[in-house]
């Protein structure tokens, strides 16, 4: 079957309505842009004539209930279907509280939105003729309520059964969770394992032995696309961190099969009151990056003491805001040399090393 169709990308929302929008000196998160940020996309993509928009997770600030309700309200106006899936900032808690709605409530928000069946997480359905959508829960409970990231052994056999049922279709698989790694060592690294799905060796089984191609992540909050063993990853980063980004895909297949792939990248540049949005923002992210650039010195596997990490994190101040922009290309001539090789490995390249700028914009044959 030939396929040509057109869909769009948008992560990590963190709707806030006024009212709900809460202060704090470290948060990273420039969620007091959260409803022009997404107006403006809409107003974009409505021009496009999309076949669809998927939204993978973290669509409000903490699982306010009034921040779903009007985030549902608004997808429902669109005159092009929805499909989204929870990331752990919609249900932080199994039972609800004085800010978040409970999670077993989550799916009766979002009926419009893919979840049909509101007593389940993770669904199913038909995006066009012969193109399937696997929206998977990644966010669970232990015994304690401590939230994790794994997708649990009930949803693993419906999802073996999903798979080999629409093995004959083009499959797209949306998740909150990264299944590969976006950064060098992230599954080990204490400030990169918690993006990572727990159990994400057992999920890419799976999905390799149905052959999918197509993985659409959000949570980490930075424009990347990664491959591994022939299955893509493509996580975009949040509509409210710098560089507010977003993405119009297209994809065709010809008469042999042959599948092309083209992503296009877009960023919300200004709005009213925010009129150098990326100015602002990069320096929004700046002003909090001290602390966990520490972090990234002192831990594993550099290991710095205290004082060493200090002299080198001023120069470190936009490190992160260029990662999340994606097709970030380093160079810290003046750092020691461990430290050097370390943070220059972020860099967008190839497994030979050499610059690999497909972060915003690319084009994948499968």
């Amino acid at each position: 079957m030939s396929l040509n169709f057109r869909f769009g990308v948008a992560s990590d929302l963190h709707i806030a309505l006024q009212e709900t929008i809460w202060s704090n000196s470290t948060r990273f998160h420039l969620v007091e842009v959260s409803i022009p940020a997404l107006e403006t996309v809409l107003e974009h993509l409505q021009q496009l004539n999309l076949d669809f928009l998927l939204i993978p997770g973290d669509l409000t600030q903490d699982g306010e209930p009034e921040n779903h309700r009007w985030l549902a309200q608004r997808l429902k106006e669109l005159p092009f279907p929805v499909y989204l899936v929870p990331g752990n900032h919609d249900v932080p808690s199994v039972e609800s509280n004085d800010r978040s709605i409970a999670w077993k409530d989550f799916p009766w928000y979002y009926p419009d939105c893919g979840y049909q069946n509101p007593n389940l997480h993770y669904y199913t359905c038909e995006l066009l003729p012969g193109v399937q959508l696997i929206a998977l829960n990644s966010n669970n409970f232990d015994a304690e309520g401590k939230q994790l990231g794994v997708v649990d052994e009930i949803q693993l056999t419906w999802l073996e059964e999903v798979l080999e049922q629409f093995s004959h279709k083009l499959i797209l698989v949306m998740i909150h969770h990264n299944l590969i790694e976006h950064l060098p060592g992230q599954s080990k690294h204490p400030l990169g394992r918690r993006y990572m799905l727990d159990n994400a060796s057992v999920l890419l089984q799976m999905l390799r032995k149905y052959q999918v191609k197509l993985v659409f992540t959000g949570h980490l909050h930075v424009q990347d696309l990664a491959e591994e063993e022939g299955l893509y990853e493509i996580t975009t980063g949040s509509l409210v961190s710098y560089p507010h980004p977003y993405r119009v895909l297209e994809l065709e297949t010809d008469s042999q099969g042959k599948t092309k792939l083209e992503i296009n990248s877009y960023r919300v540049k200004d709005l009213p009151g925010w009129e150098n949005l990326l100015e602002t923002s990069r320096e929004w992210m700046g002003d909090r990056s001290y602390p966990f650039m520490l972090k990234m010195l002192t831990a594993p596997p550099l290991n710095l003491s205290q004082a060493e990490a200090e002299k080198l994190v001023p120069e470190l101040r936009y490190f992160w805001a260029d990662i999340a922009a994606g097709d970030a290309i380093f160079s810290f001539p003046q750092f020691p040399a461990v430290v050097r090789d370390y943070f220059e490995k972020f860099s967008a390249q190839d497994r030979n090393g050499k610059p690999a700028l497909i972060d915003n914009q690319a084009k994948l044959w499968f």
